[in-house]
C-alpha cells in the first residue's frame, strides 16, 4: 500500500503544540505520551504549530477526523467573562507568582484551540480535551473557569481538612487525588470494572484552574471532593458507533501509570485514543474512550 493510500485510510488527529523557551529561542512541543498512544491505535497525529494567524488556515489540515487538546497555559479570561473572579489584586499576584509557568497567557494558542473546538462542535468532529483542553471546550460553549481552584473552592470546603490538592509541582506524574464518578455516564461504564461501591477512583491531575460554570450542553461525569467537575460530556453528541464524541477530562489518563513502569493504574487507560470503523463515512473515524476497549461493543 502506498503512502498516498494510507493518507486516505488512517484517521488524522489534530493536536496543538505548546510553546516554550529553549536556548533563547521559542520552540513548539507536544508530549510523547499523546503521540505514542495515537499512533499505537492506528491514527496519524497531526501537530498544529502554535503560529500567529494559523487559526485562519485550519481548512488546510482537512480531512480532520479527530481533535485532541491537552496541556498549556491559562486561557485568557477575556474569552469567558469580564469579571474574572472575586479575588483581590494581592491574591491574583500571589497566584501569578506561584504558577508563573501557567499564568503567562498565550493568546495565539487560545485562538487556535478555541477555533478548533468550535469547528468540532459545529461538525460533530470527535473531540477529547484533557486538562486545559477540557477548559477550552467549556469556554468555547459559554462556560467559565475558576481563576484558582485552591483559593476559590478547595480551602473553603471546611469539611475537607487541607482541601484537595489538584497540583503537586514536586510529583507531577505520581500525584493522585480521588474523584467520584457519576452513575449512568460514559465514565461510569468505562471505569465499571475498577469502581467499587463508593464509585471512586484515584486520578492524576496537574492544574490550578477548572470549570466554574459548566456550559449548558454538557453533563458532569465526575467530581473531586471539593466539588470541582473533573469530567463532562455532551450527551447529544455522544455515539461512538457513529463517530460522535465530545468530552472534557480535567485529569490525565495518559499519565496514570505505576511508578517506574509502563503499566497503567486501571485496565484500558491507553484506550483514550481508540479508532473504530464508521459506516457513514469513507474513512475510519477517531473517537476517544478513556477506560475500556469497546471495539465491537
Amino acid at each position: 500500500m502506498s503512502s498516498s493510500d494510507l493518507s486516505t485510510i488512517l484517521p488524522r488527529v489534530l493536536i496543538v503544540s505548546r510553546r516554550t523557551l529553549r536556548k533563547n529561542k521559542f520552540v513548539d512541543f507536544v508530549g510523547e505520551y499523546h503521540l505514542d498512544l495515537i499512533v499505537s491505535y492506528g491514527a496519524v497525529p497531526v501537530i498544529v504549530p502554535r503560529v500567529r494567524g494559523l487559526h485562519m488556515l485550519l481548512q488546510s489540515f482537512e480531512p480532520i477526523h479527530g481533535v485532541l487538546l491537552c496541556e498549556g497555559e491559562d486561557i485568557d479570561p477575556s474569552h469567558y467573562e469580564a469579571e474574572i473572579s472575586g479575588l483581590s489584586e494581592e491574591e491574583l499576584e500571589e497566584i501569578r507568582n506561584l504558577h508563573a509557568s501557567d499564568t503567562d497567557i498565550d493568546k495565539e494558542k487560545d485562538t487556535i484551540e478555541l477555533s478548533l473546538a468550535k469547528l468540532c462542535l459545529e461538525r460533530n468532529i470527535p473531540y477529547l480535551g484533557i486538562c486545559r483542553g477540557s477548559q477550552v471546550l467549556n469556554v468555547a460553549c459559554g462556560g467559565t473557569l475558576y481563576q484558582d481552584v485552591e483559593k476559590e473552592i478547595s480551602k473553603k470546603c471546611k469539611e475537607l481538612e487541607g482541601g484537595v490538592v489538584h497540583m503537586d509541582y514536586e510529583n507531577y506524574d505520581g500525584h493522585r487525588h480521588v474523584i467520584k464518578v457519576v452513575e449512568n455516564t460514559p465514565l461510569h461504564k468505562w471505569f465499571e470494572e475498577s469502581l467499587e461501591e463508593k464509585m471512586e477512583i484515584m486520578v492524576n491531575s496537574y492544574h490550578h484552574q477548572g470549570v466554574k460554570k459548566l456550559a449548558n450542553r454538557f453533563v458532569p461525569m465526575a467530581f473531586a471532593p471539593d466539588g470541582l467537575i473533573e469530567g463532562f460530556y455532551d450527551p447529544d453528541a455522544y455515539n461512538p458507533e457513529e463517530g460522535k464524541f465530545i468530552m472534557g477530562l480535567q485529569f490525565h489518563p495518559e499519565r496514570m501509570r505505576q511508578q517506574d513502569s509502563e503499566k497503567f493504574d486501571y485496565p484500558g487507560c491507553p484506550s483514550a485514543y481508540k479508532v473504530t470503523p464508521n459506516a457513514n463515512v469513507p474513512h475510519f473515524v477517531l473517537y476517544f474512550i478513556c477506560i475500556k476497549l469497546v471495539a465491537g461493543a
